[in-house]
């Protein structure tokens, strides 16, 4: 497996899903889930020109982070984050996966000890799948509100985790109505929900081409996970 032949490939893949969806390729972010490979590989995929990476969870980040040289990456927590990690979860730099108000509370309490500013998305339930978390679509609203009262939180946008389907094009409808939910809560004056963070190593092409500004890809960066 060549990290670097993956990135290229991956890279390439993203340019060709934004041009057929008319937009810039520099405006998606790429973000590597190195959740249970080593640091080494961290350190492989930083070489070859990433810069962000994220982590399901909290503590396998801590443990790895002493063995990281990597100035000038950011961290995103991509797992769900319990409100008794959201002290260790300060080692982050954007939190995705934000689903409640005491979560958010908790997390400006954190930032404030931390004394620096946290990027969060909310992530958003668009299925009734008992393994799915994240804040109803009803709840959006309320909790954006809260957000934007926290001077510690940077509201940036949406996160969604469809349910998995052997054809990427399952998700499509998924990635659809997140997108549509940020335009509505956009125009209802949350002018800051302007990110999408939504496919995976099976579905990012689908994903570029309903609006994600931000992709998460594990497997086809660093190959199968054992």
């Amino acid at each position: 497996m060549d990290i670097a032949v993956n990135i290229a490939r991956v890279r390439e893949q993203i340019a060709e899903s934004a041009s057929r969806a008319g937009r810039d390729p520099a405006s998606i972010r790429l973000v590597a889930v190195s959740k249970t490979f080593p640091p080494e590989k961290i350190q492989q995929a930083y070489e070859c020109g990433l810069r962000d990476f994220g982590e399901n969870r909290v503590q396998e980040f801590q443990q790895k982070l002493p063995y990281l040289n990597l100035p000038g990456a950011t961290f995103h927590l991509i797992g769900h984050l319990q409100s008794n990690k959201v002290h260790q979860a300060m080692a982050f730099d954007w939190i995705q996966t934000l689903d409640s108000k005491r979560l958010a509370l908790r997390l400006q309490q954190a930032a404030a000890k931390a004394e620096k500013k946290i990027s969060v998305l909310i992530e958003v339930k668009l299925s009734e799948e008992a393994t799915k978390t994240g804040a109803s679509e009803s709840e959006v609203s309320e909790l954006a509100s809260v957000v934007a009262s926290l001077d510690r939180l940077e509201l940036r946008g949406l996160m969604a985790i469809p349910p998995y389907t052997s054809d990427p094009e399952g998700s499509r409808p998924y990635f659809r109505r997140l997108r549509e939910l940020r335009d509505r809560w956009q125009g209802a004056g949350f002018a800051q929900l302007r990110d999408l963070s939504m496919g995976m190593s099976h579905d990012f092409t689908i994903a570029i081409e309903e609006g994600a500004t931000i992709v998460r890809i594990g497997t086809a960066i660093f190959g199968a996970r054992k």
